[in-house]
């Protein structure tokens, strides 16, 4: 068994609190952890009620424990937080903060923080963080028995602050628990046997069974015990800045396992884990610190979804569980190397996924850039692949990049060339052909309706349209649209390899019309194309129909931003809580999905806020609380399938061609009540504006 001692003693020397700048001040903001030379890293929620009053540039300290041989009090400031709005309730999924430090050279300890791109519940854990010492935390505290602090967290009523406002001394603390509960995708559940005492908020939590640390702490329940943990696979949401840090991380622990001294990282986890029962075959804890050492040598990030898909061809293309947020460095497709029951697969499948990443590198520059990084892995896989048996050997030297990811593959990892398994969608001036059909509301409770097939040409020639100029009742709209539009679709069609997609322009009010349903024969032979779906056979969006004519300045740059920024992600929005704020403080990539209809109630207030603030795209449910805004068991379905989706989604123009995919997979299951039987996807490209009022020559009844 690894000593308890040895171990904690690690992690209490990599553990720190923050403190006011000046000396005189010995008020305790809360616990972090150093996770990397000079950086530190806590929940955002710790440093809030100081840094939103004074400036994110606020200096202030960093200081270990001596005990346990940590740092002296050195300046720090904040590098960046996922928080959007520090004066707002702080969500799990953006309560992380990272810190730098100002002074270089400070020698200090690192913990070791696990690869797993999914995170698990369920396990063992011990939680170290500081508090004030008993005599005078008794002296200070509040009501609820955790001290004086700030409130975040309306819904579990949780302590998350971790101001005592006062000078006093502190100690370090630490306690055993288990997970329970994944609580949502951002969060761990704690079971209810631990009281947390204020101060412990972004303190470490240390896995037993692995040796690493997984999470970190966020809260404390007022009046209860247990609390809750953000996952560290939550960093990937820092982008470039995580691929940094943890390269940073990876390295300095590499550069260190070679000495591998008594009480080290390494040596704990090597007697966690016990003699490999397979010699050589089994990946170890030196291999993974090696390689992922390794992997944090390269010095251009990943292609967009690059290290999904080369995970999931060593998986054998085996579907497994989506990670989220997105993958973002190569050692997330490393913590992606699972067998079905979670453990670790044999070594031969990390040494063909990090030989896949030698290739993909040296196709797309690695051997005029950054060489010796490449080459010192690719000698490193050579010589641990001998170690194995000679007939494994070719599942290493034979490794071959995904057809998506070969030479045939651009825009930025969009998967494209005659192999692709999702077609983008058409972006401005590409000759590719679309079907739009614009639906305009008449007086008297009718509509208008034409065709036309925009071929980037940008001529803007209506191929069919309603010819009667009282327009036609909506519940006949399809019966009139069936053979125009089945036409439209066949010449279309014979311009691309792939079915045109189609466009449906509407107004927001109209928004939950289901399109996606729609059929073009109300008769047809068994088998007949014509009898399936419009929303399983092709790409089907919404589009705006007031945002006609020269796109606005708002819509342009966000568009812009979400288009080029990286992978989508989702980003829940409740109605009856919506703001004009909540949607123009989103990230450049955050998509909003409603589990609401968009075309009434609250949830049209939504979508036209929305709008107004420049999004391009979002998805909805068009069936979604008929009858109550309280949110039902099958909206949970709904959000995870969408979120799910989303982080699968490398670019936005895959996104529609994603949600036709798991619409034909559904149609073929015949699945009712599948989340994605009821969703609508807007995506409404400025740079392919719809044209300024329909062109057809028609008149409005008298």
């Amino acid at each position: 068994m690894t000593d308890r001692n040895d171990l904690d003693a690690l992690v209490q020397a990599a553990t720190v609190r923050f403190l006011p700048a000046d000396p005189s001040h010995r008020d305790m903001w809360g616990s972090g952890f150093f996770v990397a030379p000079g950086w530190v890293l806590t929940c955002a929620h710790v440093l809030a009620p100081a840094l939103r009053e004074r400036g994110r540039d606020l200096e202030f300290r960093v200081a270990g424990s001596p005990t346990y041989h940590g740092v002296e009090p050195v300046r720090a400031r904040l590098e960046d937080w996922l928080v959007r709005d520090p004066w707002a309730d702080i969500a799990p999924q953006h309560d992380l903060a990272l810190v730098r430090l100002l002074d270089d050279g400070v020698e200090h300890e690192c913990v070791w923080i696990g690869d797993r791109a999914i995170p698990r519940s369920g396990d063992r854990r011990r939680v170290f963080g500081f508090r004030p010492e008993e005599e005078y935390a008794e002296e200070h505290r509040g009501p609820y028995g955790e001290g004086r602090a700030e409130t975040y967290g309306e819904t579990y009523g949780e302590t998350c602050g971790e101001t005592y406002g006062d000078t006093g001394p502190y100690e370090l603390w630490s306690c055993d628990i288990e997970d329970n509960v994944l609580d949502g995708r951002y969060a761990v559940r704690f079971t209810p046997t631990a009281d947390f005492p204020g101060g412990v908020s972004g303190g470490p939590v240390l896995d037993l069974a692995t040796g690493a640390v997984v999470a970190l702490t966020k809260s404390g329940r007022y009046g209860k015990d247990g609390g809750r943990a953000v996952p560290l696979s939550a960093l990937r949401g820092f982008g470039d800045l995580y691929r940094e840090v943890t390269g940073a991380h990876d390295r300095w622990h590499a550069e260190r396992a070679g000495a591998a001294t008594p009480g080290s990282w390494l040596v704990h986890q090597r007697r966690l884990l016990g003699p490999a029962p397979n010699g050589d075959e089994a990946w170890t804890p030196d291999d993974r610190m090696r390689a992922l050492g390794l992997l944090a040598k390269l010095t251009d990030p990943p292609p967009r979804g690059a290290v999904g898909r080369l995970a999931h061809h060593v998986h054998n293309n085996e579907r497994q569980q989506l990670p989220y947020p997105p993958l973002a460095a190569w050692r997330d497709g490393h913590g992606l190397l699972r067998a079905s029951d979670g453990g670790l697969l044999p070594a031969i499948a990390f040494l063909r996924y990090l030989r896949l990443v030698v290739r993909l590198v040296q196709e797309r520059g690695g051997k005029d850039a950054g060489a010796p990084a490449v080459d010192e892995l690719d000698a490193w896989i050579t010589e641990r692949m001998h170690r194995l048996q000679s007939y494994q050997h070719f599942l290493v030297t034979d490794a071959a990049l995904p057809e998506s990811l070969s030479g045939d593959a651009d825009r930025d990892g969009a998967l494209c060339g005659p192999g692709r398994v999702v077609i983008p969608y058409p972006r401005a001036g590409e000759k590719t052909r679309v079907v739009v059909v614009e639906i305009e509301p008449l007086p008297y409770q009718t509509v208008h309706w034409q065709i036309r097939i925009d071929d980037g040409s940008g001529e803007d020639e209506i191929f069919e349209a309603e010819t009667d100029p009282n327009g036609v009742p909506p519940d006949r709209l399809l019966e009139r649209l069936r053979q125009p539009l089945g036409v439209a679709f066949q010449v279309a069609d014979e311009a691309g390899e792939h079915p045109a997609a189609c466009e449906v322009v509407l107004s927001a009010e109209e928004f939950d019309r289901p399109v996606h349903r729609w059929q073009l024969a109300e008769i047809a032979r068994l088998g007949d194309e014509a009898h399936l779906p419009l929303g399983v056979r092709r790409r089907v969006v919404l589009r705006d129909l007031n945002r006609r004519g020269a796109p606005d300045e708002a819509w342009t740059r966000r568009w812009s931003a979400a288009t080029t920024g990286g992978p989508l992600t989702a980003t829940r929005t409740a109605p009856a809580q919506a703001r004009r704020r909540h949607f123009e403080d989103m990230a450049p990539s955050a998509i909003p999905v409603l589990c609401h209809q968009a075309g009434r109630g609250a949830g049209r207030k939504a979508m036209e806020l929305a709008l107004e603030t420049g999004h391009g795209i979002a998805l909805w449910h068009i069936e979604g609380h008929p009858r109550s805004a309280a949110c039902a068991p099958d909206c949970e379905a709904f959000h995870q399938g969408v979120a799910e989706l989303l982080a699968e989604t490398a670019t936005a123009d895959e996104l529609p061609d994603r949600l036709r995919r798991v619409r034909e997979e559904l149609h073929e299951r015949r699945a009712p009540g599948h989340w994605a039987e009821a969703v609508a996807v807007l995506y409404d490209d400025p740079d392919r504006p719809v044209p300024a009022g329909p062109t057809g020559v028609w008149n409005s009844p008298a």
